[in-house]
């Protein structure tokens, strides 16, 4: 009989949500990876899409076709206050006016609960929306879903003013300061278009 016990690294291993890295491999064993086919293609329209949110001062809807005429990021990742996503985040707080400058709309989307999100923002004063995608559906419309897994895989798109995808990082590195420059530099690229 097999027993997890005696292998705690590989159990932790399995029950983990792959928040450093969302894909390529790890140790030879696979890592589950976003339908990236399906994510939608630079130039065409942003799909859509009214959610809860939370940020500091509590929770409202958020609907993407309401910030039309804004530069909007969304920042798709797998769990709140794991490791990877806990970096990235806490790197755009800390880094926003640098990353992001202003007027730029801000929307980290997790599968987390809004309630995990409450708490969250505001234990982390966030100067953005934590966006609660029950179920999935929007990471499933822009290829983000983890295949086999109830996760969002770590991916950025950048929406232009006009609602068009200007850039898109379907492997978004959280650790990798030149995921950061790119997007510094899509951001800029959108705010000019």
């Amino acid at each position: 009989m097999f027993r997890i016990m005696k292998f705690p690294a590989i159990a932790m291993l399995m029950a983990a949500p792959f928040c450093l890295q969302a894909q390529g491999s790890m140790g030879g064993m696979a890592m589950p990876t976003a339908q990236a086919s399906s994510a939608p293609e630079v130039g065409t329209m942003a799909p859509d899409f009214t959610a809860q949110g939370a940020n500091q001062s509590g929770t409202h809807a958020v609907s993407l076709s309401s910030l039309r005429g804004h530069v909007v990021v969304l920042a798709f990742y797998p769990a709140d206050r794991s490791s990877g996503c806990t970096h990235e985040l806490n790197k755009f707080r800390d880094e926003y006016s640098k990353i992001f400058g202003s007027d730029v709309t801000v929307l980290p989307i997790s599968l987390d609960s809004l309630e995990s999100h409450v708490s969250w923002a505001h234990d982390s004063k966030f100067p953005f929306t934590l966006v609660a995608d029950n179920g999935g559906k929007i990471a499933s419309t822009y290829g983000s879903l983890m295949t086999g897994r109830p996760y969002a895989s770590r991916t950025v798109f950048v929406i232009g003013k006009d609602g068009k995808i200007v850039s898109r990082n379907l492997k978004f590195g959280a650790l990798d300061q030149h995921a950061y420059d790119d997007l510094t530099a899509a951001i800029a690229k959108a705010k000019t278009e």
